[in-house]
């Protein structure tokens, strides 16, 4: 896993909350932005299967969402908007297969059928199939042919819905890098041919930890955006979480896969208790743990579980990435309360993590773990080894973690410094407004 896109981890989310989104702009302009960012990658996908060709299929949905823009204001929001955009995204690549003539053959075949059944019907040609077109589409950005970099921003754009300025925050890299990557993987799937399916054997597992990586940010993206006013993306988490399920069904004997499924599924058991009665943040030392949800918690219990019994029985074994952070998340999960919490296991398992791939964020982590075990001095002395990493010089949870030292070390003017230059580099407005009221705090 790269250690650049690895997101924010709970142990840091003693500060770092979500709260609300705000509520969308009123009227069918607002509508339709709110429903194509949710709706675009079911779009694109689903037109992707067509077309056999991501750019051309990201292109169509930008037509609809054209459409979408002319019409709806003038006739109205449809009842289904999703289902609208799909199907007039759809009417224009069949018209496109129709003046191709390379696609002649395949328009007799199929081309009455794809007009006349539901946007969210598939039949499966193979029993190992997945049905779900986000799913061939994840496995389609992340073909071989494309560098890691390129599969991860491809994915984000045309799965999560994420701009190119979303992306580069993601990958601690410059805006005009990640659009380059995008354009030229476009370009590669398009001239390389590669087909618009989930592969098979061999080369399917080739391809997982990139899919594995993708559907993690997707997930991240959507529990803590890295810009905008909204701290959270219910719907990234809900396509993430889904798509990890069907992940874990498609391949059962992966110990990553139900890894991962488990992570999302204890991080998606906290939303309800991450916001108070006024839509604000509420820290996780503070957390009514009566409205975690036990159900998604008993789910991620069971999916660690399953990695546990497909993981190889060496003693010399180290978990996968995911499988510890899953790990973490569920001794948060099986906490009755805050002042429960097992950090030295934490901590341990974040050693684990670090020496398993390592990365200055993984530290970072590991040093807000170490301060709840040991207090906050050893975990500065960590921090401080941070301060020259070159992935980390814009990362606002650097200063963010340093200032809540400092503040715990009695250093109110240090951690003051801290806490303003972390709000200064954040680009998410609800973080912002969480960091400058910390250093408001330390006066």
């Amino acid at each position: 896993m790269s250690a650049a896109l690895r997101p924010r981890a709970e142990g840091v989310a003693w500060w770092a909350v979500e709260q609300q989104p705000a509520p969308a702009p009123d009227g069918p302009v607002g509508a339709i932005e709110t429903v194509f960012r949710m709706e675009s990658p079911r779009v694109i996908a689903g037109v992707a299967r067509i077309v056999r060709d991501v750019g051309i299929a990201e292109e169509l949905a930008q037509d609809a969402l054209v459409a979408a823009l002319e019409q709806w204001p003038r006739d109205g929001v449809p009842d289904n908007p999703g289902a609208w955009l799909m199907a007039a995204a759809k009417h224009r690549a069949i018209d496109l297969v129709r003046r191709r003539e390379r696609y002649a053959r395949k328009l007799e075949e199929v081309g009455r059928d794809l007009e006349a059944a539901p946007y969210h019907v598939n039949v499966p040609s193979d029993p190992d199939d997945i049905d779900d077109d986000l799913l061939r589409l994840v496995f389609t950005a992340c073909h071989p042919v494309l560098s890691a970099e390129s599969r991860i921003a491809l994915t984000l754009r045309l799965l999560g819905g994420l701009t190119t300025a979303e992306i580069a925050r993601a990958f601690l890299v410059l805006e005009a890098t990640v659009a380059q990557r995008i354009v030229r993987a476009k370009r590669t799937l398009a001239t390389k041919g590669v087909a618009f399916e989930v592969p098979y054997g061999p080369e399917r597992e080739a391809r997982l930890g990139s899919v594995l990586e993708v559907i993690y940010l997707v997930f991240n993206e959507g529990y803590a955006a890295t810009a905008g006013d909204d701290l959270l993306r219910p719907a990234l988490c809900e396509d993430a979480l889904r798509l990890a399920r069907v992940l874990a069904e498609l391949m059962p004997k992966e110990p990553e896969v139900h890894g991962l499924a488990a992570l999302l599924e204890f991080q998606a058991s906290r939303t309800a208790a991450r916001t108070g009665p006024d839509g604000g943040p509420v820290l996780l030392k503070d957390q009514n743990r009566a409205r975690w949800n036990r159900l998604l918690i008993a789910r991620g219990i069971a999916a660690l579980g399953r990695a546990d019994e497909v993981s190889p029985k060496l003693s010399a074994s180290v978990p996968g990435p995911y499988v510890l952070q899953a790990a973490i998340a569920a001794c948060h999960a099986l906490a009755h309360t805050y002042e429960e919490t097992d950090w030295a296991r934490i901590a341990t398992l974040y050693g684990l993590l670090s020496a398993r791939c390592p990365s200055p964020v993984v530290e970072l982590n590991r040093a807000v773990a170490v301060s709840m075990a040991e207090g906050p001095g050893p975990a500065l002395e960590i921090v401080d080894r941070l301060a020259g990493e070159p992935a980390l010089r814009d990362y606002h949870l650097l200063p963010s973690v340093r200032g809540d030292l400092l503040a715990r070390l009695g250093r109110a003017a240090e951690a003051r410094e801290e806490f303003v230059r972390a709000a200064a580099l954040s680009r998410n407005e609800r973080e912002r407004e969480l960091l400058t009221a910390r250093a408001e705090d330390c006066r």
